[in-house]
């Protein structure tokens, strides 16, 4: 995908973390299926959520 001025146009998708809206970016142009974080705080975040919840579910 090539931008053609038309930001409108730019395909969104959705923090897996805070749900903020990202939108494509030329930095992500080879990745863009598998951008799933806003940031990297956000990425830490869930991996810690992620771990929290087994911890959780193994104890009762």
């Amino acid at each position: 995908m090539t931008f053609k001025g038309n930001k409108k146009s730019l395909p969104v998708r959705y923090c897996q973390t805070c749900n903020k809206p990202m939108t494509w970016r030329k930095k992500w142009e080879n990745c863009w299926d598998e951008v799933k974080y806003c940031s990297e705080r956000c990425r830490r975040e869930r991996r810690q959520l992620t771990v929290g919840r087994a911890d959780s579910d193994n104890r009762e």
